[in-house]
Formats: C-alpha cells, sequence, structure tokens
C-alpha cells in the first residue's frame, strides 16, 4: 500500500516505525523522479513582467498553459474539487505566465448566411464554399517532439485536499476547411449533447411612398382594357365621368351643380417587414425560413369600421359600426385579414426549407427561394426593393469538383399538383393529392463553374481574368389538367369531390424545355454578365374545348407551339476606388406578330392570347417581373420586360463614401425602349418610349453588412424621380384618331425609400 497517513490511536509494534519511515521516504524518492519526468515543477508566482517564452519545439509543456493538441486529462485522474481561498491554483495562469493563445484567423469558423447573399437565396451553388482552410496543422510536423499531457497537479502540503481545475483546452484547429475538423463542430447525429442550435434574424424593414403622375399617358382606353387604367376620380370622357366636384349652390338655395372631377395622379405608401430566421441546428444542419409581416401594405387601407362579406358576386364592404359610421370618422388601423379588410393577412410564411451539408454535397428540400443567372427568368426577389419572387417546392442535391470550382444539382420541382383532398370540413389530418396526370412535373439540371469569391478578389488584384458561368435547363410535362372556372364542366375549388374534378379534365399535353446560359466575365474593375433563356415547347389546348386542338386552315399543324427567347446583358466598369460606377444594360424579348399587344389579352381560355394567323406558336418572351430597368414602363405599366427590347445607359456616383460602409451618392440612367414586333405597339409603331431615371441615396454604417460596402446594412435611404416621354408605339392607330384624337402625355414618378437593412 502506497503512502499513508497514520490514524490517531493506530498502534504500532516496537522497531517498526523506523522501516517504515525507511520505506516510505524511498518510495517517495521513486515517485518523486517519475512524476517529474512526466511534468516540471511548479514555479512560484511571478511578477506581472512576462517570462520568455520557451523555444517552439520544447517538449516540457508549462504549468497552467493549456497546450494546443494536448490530450484531455486521463480517465482516473484526480477529481477536482473547489480551491481554497488564497491557496495556490495549481495548473492557474499565473500572473505573467504564458495564455493559452486565442482562436487565429485562419481557422475555419462557421460562417452564418448574410442577408441578400444568394443561396439561402440566391444561386444554389454558393452554399458547398468551404470555409478558409488554416494554415496550422492538426499534428505537429515530422521531428517535432509532441507537447506532453499536462498531469493534474498535486495539491501542496498547504493546500490540503482541495484541488483547482486544470486551464481549459482550446480546441485544434481545420487544416482544410473540414467539416468537424474543430470539436466544436458537431454532425447532426450529435446535436443531442454536443451541439448548441442559434437564432438568426435577417432582413429589412421598409417603407416606401410613391407618387404616379400621368401614368394612363393621356390614352381614353376603357380601364379593363387600358395599359394602365385613368384614376377612378379623373372624368375622360362621356361613359367615365366623375361629376362630383366644385360644387356651386343655386341662387334658390338647396340644390347645387358640380362640375368633372379631374385628376390624373395616384399617390400613397406601402410597407413591408420582412424575416429572414435561420435555426442552425449543427454545423452541417439548418432550417432556414422567410416571413413577411404587413407585406406591402398601403398605408391606411384598413381603417377602423371597414369590413367586407362575401356576397353573390364577389365580396361586399359591410355595415359600418355606431363608432365609425362613416368613413370620415376612422381613428385607428386594424390588423389586415384576408378576405375581411385585405387580401393578405398581416403575416405571410412566405418560405420554409433545410439544409444538410452531407460528405458528397448539399441536400436542400421544402420550399425555397429560385434564383439563377441575373434573374432574367428565376429570380429570388430578396433585393431590399422587390415586390415578386420566384419560389418553388423543391428536392434538390448539389455537388462538386471543389479543385476546379465546378459544381453540379439536381432538382426536382412540385410545380403545381392540382386538386387536393383538402376540405373546410376537415382542417386537420393530411391532405393528399388526387391525381397525378394532372400534376406539372418539372426537373432541372444545373452545371456551373464558379470561382471561390476570395480567391476571386485575389485574381481580380493580380490582374488576372475570371470566367464564370453554367447552365441551367428544366423541362417540364402535364398531361392532364382542370383549369375550369366555369360551373359546367366543374372546375377544382378547395374541397371538390374528386367526380368532379375528373368532370373537368381536359388532354392538355404540355411538354416544355428550358435551357438557360449564364455567362460572366470580370477583368480588374470591369464586369459584363450575360444571360440567355429559350422556352420551347408544345400545347395540345389551350382551354377546355377539345375542338381547339384541331387547325381548321391548316390541317398539317394541330395543336399549339411555344418558341420564345430572350436576352439580357450588363457591363459595369468601377473607378476612383469603387466610388465612380458607370453600366450598360441591354435587354431583348421576342414578339409575337400575330398577338395584338404586348400584355395578355386572353379572354375565356384563361390568359392565353388569340392568334390571329393560322402560325398557332406563342412568340411573346417575358422576363421576371423583379428584373428592374427603369421606374415607369417597364417596372409599372407593362409590369415586366415584354415582347421589347431596350437599350439603358447608366451612372452612379457615390461622393461621400467612408471603408465602413457609410456612403451618399447620386445616380442617373437613360432608357431607350422598343417593340420587337411593331403590330403588338398600341400605336403599331416600335419606339415605345425614351425614360429619364435619376436618384439621390445615403446608406449609414449601422447595422452587420457594412463591412462589405457592395451590401447593405443599417438605415439607407433614396430619393428616386423618372420621367417617360412617350413615342408613336404608346400612341393612337389612325382610326383610334378619328374617333378621339388625344395627344400623349408626359408620365413623371416620384419615389422616396425609407429602409432599415439587418
Amino acid at each position: 500500500m502506497p503512502i499513508s497517513s497514520r490514524s490517531p490511536g493506530t498502534s504500532c509494534s516496537p522497531g517498526t516505525p523506523r522501516r517504515r519511515l525507511r520505506s516510505g521516504l524511498a518510495l517517495a524518492l521513486v515517485l518523486g523522479a517519475s512524476s517529474a519526468s512526466a511534468q516540471p515543477a511548479r514555479r512560484p508566482a511571478q511578477p506581472p513582467a512576462a517570462p520568455a517564452q520557451p523555444p517552439a519545439g520544447q517538449a516540457g509543456a508549462q504549468p497552467g498553459a493549456a497546450q494546443p493538441g494536448a490530450a484531455p486529462a486521463q480517465p482516473g485522474a484526480a477529481p477536482r474539487t473547489a480551491a481554497q481561498p488564497g491557496a495556490a491554483q495549481p495548473g492557474a495562469a499565473q500572473p505573467g505566465a504564458a495564455q493559452p493563445a486565442p482562436a487565429q484567423p485562419g481557422a475555419a469558423q462557421p460562417v452564418p448566411a448574410q442577408p441578400g447573399a444568394a443561396p439561402a437565396g440566391g444561386d444554389d451553388v454558393e452554399a458547398l464554399e468551404p470555409p478558409a482552410a488554416s494554415p496550422e496543422p492538426l499534428m505537429p510536423p515530422a521531428g517535432t517532439a509532441a507537447p506532453s499531457a499536462p498531469q493534474p497537479a498535486r495539491p501542496a502540503a498547504s493546500e490540503g485536499p482541495a484541488a483547482a481545475a486544470p486551464a481549459e483546452q482550446p480546441e485544434r484547429k481545420a487544416t482544410q476547411g473540414e467539416v468537424g475538423a474543430r470539436p466544436s463542430e458537431v454532425y447532426a447525429e450529435d446535436w443531442w449533447s454536443h451541439a448548441r442550435p442559434t437564432f438568426e434574424f435577417h432582413g429589412y424593414y421598409r417603407l416606401r411612398w410613391e407618387l404616379f403622375n400621368s401614368f394612363a399617358l393621356g390614352r381614353v382606353d376603357a380601364r379593363d382594357e387600358a395599359l394602365w387604367p385613368q384614376p377612378a376620380d379623373n372624368s375622360y370622357d362621356q361613359t367615365h365621368a366623375v361629376n362630383l366636384c366644385n360644387p356651386s349652390e343655386s341662387s334658390t338655395g338647396g340644390t347645387r351643380s358640380f362640375e368633372w372631377c379631374k385628376n390624373d395622379t395616384q399617390a400613397g405608401a406601402n410597407m413591408r417587414f420582412r424575416l429572414n430566421p435561420e435555426l442552425h441546428i449543427s454545423d452541417n444542419l439548418r432550417i432556414l425560413s422567410q416571413v413577411d409581416l404587413l407585406d406591402n401594405v398601403v398605408l391606411g387601407s384598413t381603417p377602423d369600421g371597414y369590413v367586407n362579406q362575401p356576397g353573390a358576386d364577389g365580396y361586399r364592404v359591410a355595415s359600418r359600426g355606431g363608432y365609425s359610421p362613416l368613413g370620415a370618422f376612422s381613428s385607428t388601423q386594424w390588423a389586415p385579414s384576408a378576405g375581411v379588410n385585405s387580401t393578405k393577412d398581416s403575416i405571410a410564411v412566405k418560405r420554409i426549407w433545410g439544409e444538410y451539408m452531407t460528405p458528397i454535397g448539399l441536400l436542400r428540400f421544402g420550399r425555397m427561394p429560385n434564383h439563377w443567372g441575373l434573374g432574367m427568368v428565376a429570380n429570388s426577389g430578396d433585393g431590399y426593393d422587390s415586390d415578386y419572387q420566384s419560389t418553388v417546392d423543391r428536392l434538390m442535391f448539389v455537388t462538386g469538383i471543389k479543385k476546379y470550382d465546378i459544381y453540379f444539382a439536381g432538382a426536382w420541382d412540385w410545380t403545381n399538383e392540382g386538386a387536393t383532398s383538402a376540405s373546410f370540413q376537415d382542417l386537420e389530418g393530411q391532405p393528399y393529392d388526387l391525381a397525378q396526370y394532372d400534376d406539372v412535373n418539372q426537373y432541372v439540371f444545373v452545371a456551373v463553374r464558379r470561382k471561390n469569391p476570395e480567391l476571386q478578389k485575389l485574381e481580380l488584384a493580380r490582374g488576372n481574368m475570371v470566367v464564370n458561368g453554367g447552365v441551367y435547363f428544366a423541362y417540364r410535362q402535364q398531361t392532364l389538367a382542370n383549369d375550369s372556372t366555369a360551373a359546367s364542366p366543374p372546375g377544382a375549388p378547395l374541397g371538390q369531390t374528386a367526380d368532379n374534378v375528373a368532370q373537368g379534365y381536359v388532354h392538355r399535353g404540355a411538354e416544355m424545355v428550358i435551357p438557360d446560359l449564364w455567362f460572366q466575365l470580370l477583368y480588374k474593375k470591369f464586369r459584363f454578365e450575360l444571360e440567355a433563356a429559350m422556352i420551347y415547347g408544345s400545347l395540345d389546348l389551350r382551354g377546355q374545348d377539345e375542338s381547339d386542338y384541331a387547325n381548321v386552315l391548316s390541317p398539317d399543324d394541330n395543336g399549339w407551339g411555344i418558341r420564345q427567347f430572350g436576352l439580357a446583358t450588363q457591363a459595369e466598369l468601377i473607378e476612383m476606388e469603387g466610388r465612380l460606377r458607370v453600366h450598360f444594360g441591354f435587354g431583348y424579348a421576342t414578339g409575337d406578330d400575330d398577338v395584338p399587344s404586348l400584355e395578355p389579352r386572353g379572354s375565356g381560355i384563361g390568359a392565353m392570347d388569340p392568334q390571329n394567323s393560322t402560325d398557332r406558336t406563342y412568340s411573346t418572351f417575358r422576363f421576371h417581373p423583379d428584373y428592374r430597368v427603369d421606374q415607369i414602363l417597364f417596372r409599372n405599366i407593362l409590369s415586366r420586360v415584354q415582347g421589347a427590347y431596350y437599350f439603358r445607359p447608366g451612372v452612379d456616383w457615390d461622393f461621400a463614401r467612408d471603408k465602413n460602409g457609410q456612403r451618399a451618392g447620386l445616380g442617373a440612367a437613360a432608357i431607350w425602349s422598343r417593340a420587337s414586333e411593331f403590330v403588338q405597339a398600341p400605336g403599331n409603331a416600335r419606339d415605345l418610349g425614351i425614360e429619364l431615371n435619376a436618384q439621390l441615396y445615403f446608406q449609414s454604417k449601422d447595422g452587420t453588412l457594412n463591412d462589405d460596402p457592395d451590401k447593405m446594412g443599417g438605415f439607407y435611404t433614396a430619393v428616386q424621380y423618372g420621367v417617360l416621354f412617350p413615342l408613336g408605339g404608346l400612341g393612337q392607330l389612325q382610326g383610334e384618331q378619328a374617333i378621339q384624337e388625344i395627344d400623349l402625355e408626359t408620365a413623371q414618378t416620384v419615389r422616396w425609400y425609407l429602409g432599415i437593412l439587418f
């Protein structure tokens, strides 16, 4: 038995104490020598002056200084107990002793997704970018003595039985940025015992005030056929007159006469609070979402007392309460409620999807954003001034060859499932799809080459050229469809029975392929990007009538074809240390010489336009509505670039800019737009108009995103002005001039954006 203390009252035979003392001294010398070989002797407390550092590769560990890569305490070591007051702390860092070094900047750290960064929401391949690699290896180089494992220090005689815990060991660092290289990086299967789930919030709050003047361009079309309907309080002809303005009382009193109301201006404000919550369960598992609160609610549109009720022909306004019998007495705003006082609820959950990083790639599943290239076709709409989005129900897997910055992705989209078993009589349970042949199936393949952003910056700084690009290919198909909106045959509203849904089926026979090419060239301060897409396909029927299939004038050309092509380019040159940006944009969307308008004019057959010849091919290409190029014509009047092409030179100048991201600047652009097919323009001429845009903007330094001046963060405000000079393409035909000749009016807009981005 090792050295033990004699308990009081223990008896010993004569001669035994001396032999035991000699044996104990010998054993103590042996143990002391063994302990000295394992760790150096404890030093006394040092003054604040820092001691000299041990030479690199020294085998002995400093007492209390944690060694990188040191083994944890061995099982069976002395338990850690609380230190006595005033006692020297074994293993604790002494004044002036070497302290454990913090994690180096090069160590791989889990990086949270930044708002506005393209996937979690933009391109679907950026999520595979690994963190930066650390130059420090996990194991010491060959020929270097490994640091010895620190042993629990034995308490001094004055310390008693209590002993302090050894200093906490810093974790090892990653070598190649791999997931799980550090102890704090925990895989999903260990989350219940090791992970520390974190919840992050990104997003923005915005308020936009806008004024539209003469957006109808002086045209006198019926409101349901106009490019932009006249204001409701504007009297522009005998059949559309509001004779209630400027009252004048008769001389006899009691009766009044009125004049026509004249007003060609519309103004108002709207707001949105967007949240992008992210739940990081572990380093390779997370859940992302997007929630909008008061989504584009028009300020003042939900006053107290304003309530709608379902009626025979839609909704009608219900009687107001006694405390707010008229709108003039409204004193507060109610929360928006769909179908009651608004078309939307106060809270709208737009997206929720999960991401799991496997050893070979990224698995993404759920309702997620869809963005590709410049956003001409698929646009996630995550910008601070966005209004439209591409959101898909998708199962997707992304993998790649990191060495060559090449990535591949495959996706299965649930584009349109048709009628389901969901019913208002049963709001719980699990609804299911009633049929398979009415599903719109879509399959996507992506191949892209994208340089690592940090390496890309390095290459550009060295004066090298960087080329990125790829292809997005989608195949879409549907066999049967029930798109009826009439009572007979029955459509597929919520709660409809399977028998009624089947009665409304037609053989749609829809099939489309959508290749989309993206190319990017970067050289020093110059950027050029291009996106080109085509929609090639066919339809058997456009509506619900089987007779729509046959082409009476051309029996060999039955059914309907789809041949559409679009192109968008952007060129930008950055000068003056990023303060001056000169850019030029071009876009082209094919038109259709058999369709009489740029906007859809279909009636009775959904939104499909009638064809005026035997061609039976739809060829009007339409950009995504969130691909913005101006303030008036394509953004508002036409709602998107469609059947037209444009040229857009512009410049932005930050006349005040700090390194922390705060800036103030001016911007200007000119847009010349033309119709691809002159017959689609209202005036049967190609030239649609020339628009001038200008803005004054300011971005504060407050916010988490201002480390990158190209990303928005903190407070942002901009005042924008636009003026459109309409040309012949937006004018009248000769027959219309004979009925009522008009002079085209110049359209103007003023916008004020106020936002907080985080």
